[in-house]
């Protein structure tokens, strides 16, 4: 049986109303990204990783094994943070990504995923994929298909 529904003004405790619908459609946005991501948190919590250490690591894997510069990591990512850097080296003391300096260019830096990285990950990626569906199954795939539309809408609005 699916959860009660609540709307965002219930969930979130405010008795007035919003100022406008846009208002309250960012904050139900922002809302629903945190629980969402809370939720992918509380799945990897066992491994003793985080949402943005394994979005690392899927990087790396794509990358392959000529690995990627920081920067470049740095773009891919899902969620976008200024520390990349230590986002690294976090999981270079696990063991999990290796750094290496480019001979064309030293101040360069190439990172890669261990095997002990590229294995960790193979045994998130079952975790991974029912988390990814725990985390819609309110939504049949037409609804899918029209929130990532509206969301890329509103992304390249942005750009």
């Amino acid at each position: 049986m699916p959860p009660a529904r609540s709307t965002i003004r219930e969930e979130i405790r405010q008795r007035k109303p919003f100022r406008s619908p846009q208002q309250e459609a960012v904050v139900a946005l922002l809302r629903t990204a945190t629980v969402v991501h809370d939720y992918f948190e509380k799945a990897l919590a066992p491994y003793g990783l985080t949402l943005q250490q394994v979005n690392v690591l899927r990087i790396l894997r794509g990358a392959g094994p000529a690995g990627l510069p920081t920067l470049e990591i740095g773009h891919r990512m899902v969620e976008r943070t200024p520390g990349v850097t230590r986002l690294i080296d976090r999981l270079e003391r696990k063991g999990l990504v290796e750094r290496a300096r480019s001979d064309a260019d030293r101040r360069v830096v190439f990172c890669r995923a261990t095997a002990s990285g590229l294995d960790l990950l193979a045994q998130l990626d079952d975790v991974m994929d029912r988390t990814d569906h725990a985390a819609v199954e309110a939504l049949n795939e037409a609804e899918l298909g029209q929130m990532v539309e509206l969301l890329d809408r509103i992304r390249a609005w942005h750009r």
